[in-house]
């Protein structure tokens, strides 16, 4: 209900977009609610409801109303709008008031319903063995035919007659097709990984379905490769550590549900009887949200309290924690000015489980995740 502007800046790191909003936060004081039709803000909401296909929501004739005028012990919106829209003098005024009003309840409802959605499920979830029927299987190993595993969907344009050969050919050998990597088709082969092969993005020559790894993820996988073959006999001696690269909606493990969060990795740690599931998200941040208002970046706060109540209800004789981090793309010198107030060090980042795709002498991310869990294993 303001003036929006995006103002686009070209620099040294590329292009910058800065949001810029008229108006000021404001309430819709009481003399101009009087003015909303409140049969035509229900009507609305009842439309939005259909189509957003809630059907399990009841909402009350006197809700939009109720919700709109609360304002102890705060109010239930936000809205950022010049005077003329919350105090309108004119049937144009009258018309944007009731389209802010409109607006406000749609938002509020999809809060209320994924609020109450999230609760249900974080109360309801259990712990199952993992087995060849779990869709993050299933869905990976498409085209499945007489009960044996397929592969990858892909598609080739006709014109790309090299790599259609090439990519015949290793189907020909499956041992080279799942246990090497080639430049013909960018794969991965890392033996704690649940199932192989894992295809790499490939720019536009080939589409994949499922789709192929994109770059900081390809980087995780690698790094993990890495630090795996040189620690497995060391500082992991004694643990097992598998991989699993986790589907999306419909068929992976989801966190916010209506936000449709589903980590990119899942990272299964046995150490002796206990079980570390560490949730894994690389991706760049140079567009973050301020921490508090990250719920990717803060799931790892809540998930060691689902934790408890999941086994609790599963059973579970093992224990079993589970973790978040978010493995950042954009490196630590180019976030630590935008991210948040602008004086985060690597230390807070860290604890706030916000790591980098960095491995030097003095910082390895893949050594703080492993630490972080055995002293979860310890307490």
């Amino acid at each position: 209900m303001a003036l929006k502007v995006e103002m686009m800046q070209s620099g040294p790191a590329g292009v910058a977009v800065t949001a810029g909003q008229a108006g000021c936060e404001r309430p819709i004081p009481d003399e101009s609610l009087n003015m909303v039709d409140w049969e035509r803000a229900y009507i609305d909401l009842l439309e939005h409801k259909e189509r957003k296909g809630l059907t399990n929501l009841v909402i009350p004739t006197d809700a939009p109303r109720r919700i709109m005028a609360t304002s102890a012990p705060a109010r239930l919106y936000r809205l950022v709008a010049d005077e003329s829209v919350v105090r309108p003098e004119s049937f144009g005024g009258k018309r944007l008031l009731q389209e802010a009003v409109s607006n406000i309840l749609r938002k509020y409802t999809d809060d209320f319903y994924r609020v109450r959605r999230e609760q249900w499920e974080s109360h309801h979830m259990v712990y199952r063995t993992l087995d060849e029927s779990d869709p993050n299987f299933s869905l990976n190993r498409q085209g499945v035919r007489e009960g044996k595993p397929g592969g990858y969907v892909l598609k080739v344009l006709k014109s790309k007659r090299e790599l259609i050969s090439a990519i015949q050919k290793l189907i020909e050998k499956a041992d080279a097709l799942y246990m090497q990597e080639s430049r013909e088709l960018p794969r991965i082969y890392f033996d704690r990984h649940l199932y192989q092969p894992l295809l790499v993005e490939y720019d536009d020559k080939a589409i994949m379905s499922p789709p192929g790894l994109k770059p900081s993820e390809a980087q995780f996988v690698r790094d993990l490769k890495e630090f795996w073959a040189r620690e497995k006999d060391n500082s992991l001696a004694g643990r097992q550590v598998f991989l699993l690269r986790n589907l999306s909606r419909g068929g992976g493990i989801g966190f916010f549900e209506e936000r449709e969060f589903y980590p990119d990795f899942i990272l299964w740690i046995i150490d002796g009887k206990n079980q570390h599931l560490v949730f894994i998200e690389p991706h760049g941040m140079i567009y973050a949200n301020a921490y508090q208002h990250d719920e990717k970046a803060r799931l790892h706060e809540t998930l060691p309290g689902l934790a408890g109540e999941i086994a609790a209800r599963s059973k579970m004789k093992a224990r079993v924690t589970l973790d978040s981090y978010i493995i950042s793309a954009t490196p630590f010198d180019d976030l630590r000015k935008k991210y948040d107030d602008g004086t985060w060090d690597r230390k807070k980042f860290a604890a706030k489980h916000i790591l980098f795709l960095e491995r030097d002498g003095t910082y390895d991310y893949l050594n703080i995740i492993f630490k972080d869990q055995r002293r979860k294993h310890n307490a």
